[in-house]
């Protein structure tokens, strides 16, 4: 029988610039300002240009890297706490063109914005709400005015955003006020000037996941209580400083189940608000040569890759330039290594070689569209039919590593549980057991060789529509 307070969690879908961002998968953030010049990890906005000199300097080098990787696109820190731009922004003497930097020329938004199109990356921007330089952060509205003015800068003048990353970093300016950031103004100035771009973590379209040691939930809903994005919670919560502690992090117990039916029960207000999960390639956000030899193992960056784009969230992998201006060779050798992961592990769909069956499917809706990677087809139950078994059987026997699946998020995130059986010995056996899916679903089986394989969606919140079975 048909819930009906199911059926009202699922009337919540994604915009379209929500769902375009999803489909981003993983991308990548540089982290480069003064900081990378000072060894530190937050500047106090007391730094001088003249220390911003980097000899080297080859965006290009940044998107090769992040493509290389298998990201699809690149969010600059165009101006950090510091206050420092890496624009020559017309409201302040605080940037690229009081630095030696190309003799005061340059601007690093430009170089970037140009590299990842020529590379064939999007280009966002982060810009830090706080700014420890400017002598207006406090101010109330003179200093709003300030921020907007930069925010128009950047929004104007370097083609397609994909991406607006605001954090929640708010601290005392120097006569000791703080600033109440007017959230609402700067996402009016997005909307206008960028209507494509996700404003993300303290803005209303991506969520931040909760830490920044690559920590995922084992169950992540897209679908949660609006007050999820109170800009001033997030703020609370993130960012607080720039200790090793926070940095590591994991996400706490009592934030691990955002979306479940038991949470949202009680809950009047709900919104799409997907979550990503943000972290370094190295200990720090800015490059330190003393973390050299502390490049996250491929291990690990594996790990969070699938736990990541394969648990219902996107990936956002910071690889932050030296003092050079160039990714350091071990970040890049590791990049290189993910990507040939990636590469290597999902080139080959076994699905597609496959005869698919299903037990219940609509008309029009049946199993041969599974193996079309989009949202445009998907295998749709009938109504009130909250359940159904897929089974792929090969000829020959095929060896599995991987199981991915799919939701169509265009009618939102149905599946509650599912799991993953292999045929042994006359007999099918349970070697998976899951609960959510939404965008992806990155099952690990290792299984050694099999010629048939079940999925079985054990319940969804209404009747299922299963865009895609990868198996690999």
């Amino acid at each position: 029988m048909l819930r009906e307070a199911d059926r009202r969690l699922v009337e919540i879908v994604p915009t379209e610039r929500q769902l375009k961002h999803q489909q981003m998968e993983f991308y990548g953030f540089i982290h480069f300002s003064v900081n990378t010049f000072t060894d530190r990890e937050w500047g106090d906005g007391t730094e001088s240009p003249e220390v911003f000199a980097p000899q080297s300097l080859d965006a290009r080098q940044w998107a090769r890297a992040a493509r290389d990787g298998q990201m699809k696109g690149l969010i600059l820190t165009c101006k950090h706490h510091d206050g420092f731009c890496l624009w020559p922004s017309r409201f302040t003497e605080h940037s690229v063109a009081a630095s030696p930097y190309r003799n005061g020329k340059g601007d690093i938004v430009k170089e970037l914005s140009d590299a990842c199109r020529e590379e064939g990356l999007a280009f966002g921007i982060y810009l830090s709400p706080w700014d420890r330089h400017s002598p207006l952060y406090g101010s109330g509205k003179k200093y709003d005015d300030y921020f907007v003015n930069q925010l128009e800068e950047l929004l104007t003048g370097y083609g397609e955003i994909f991406a607006v990353w605001f954090d929640g970093a708010c601290g005392e300016g120097s006569d000791g006020k703080r600033q109440v950031y007017d959230w609402k103004r700067y996402y009016e100035v997005v909307r206008r000037l960028q209507p494509g771009a996700c404003i993300s973590v303290c803005g209303p379209d991506v969520r931040w996941c909760g830490n920044e040691a690559g920590d995922t939930r084992a169950s992540e809903w897209s679908v949660v209580p609006a007050r999820t994005a109170d800009t001033e919670k997030i703020a609370d919560k993130s960012q607080q400083a720039d200790e090793t502690a926070f940095r590591e992090r994991r996400i706490q117990a009592q934030d691990m189940d955002l979306g479940s039916r038991e949470i949202l029960k009680s809950e009047k207000d709900l919104i799409w608000y997907p979550a990503e999960v943000n972290t370094s390639i190295r200990p720090g956000w800015f490059y330190h040569a003393s973390e050299d030899n502390q490049v996250k193992p491929l291990a690990e960056l594996i790990h969070i890759y699938e736990h990541s784009v394969g648990g219902n969230a996107t990936f956002l992998l910071n690889i932050p330039p030296d003092r050079k201006g160039m990714v350091h060779e071990q970040d890049v050798r590791r990049l290189h290594e993910l990507g040939e992961y990636i590469r290597n592990t999902y080139d080959r769909n076994l699905a597609k070689e496959a005869e698919i069956t299903c037990d219940s499917a609509l008309e029009g809706y049946g199993p041969e569209n599974l193996t079309e990677d989009s949202c445009e087809a998907c295998l749709r139950t009938w109504e009130g039919v909250t359940a159904c078994d897929i089974v792929l059987e090969w000829k020959k026997a095929v060896k599995v590593r991987r199981v991915v699946l799919k939701e169509n998020l265009r009618y939102s995130q149905r599946i509650e549980s599912f799991e993953i059986q292999t045929w042994r010995n006359g007999t099918f056996h349970t070697i998976y057991r899951g609960t959510t899916v939404g965008y992806k679903h990155i099952a690990a089986v290792d299984e050694p060789e099999t010629t048939r394989l079940r999925v079985r969606i054990l319940d969804a919140r209404v009747s299922l529509a299963l865009a895609f079975i990868g198996i690999y």
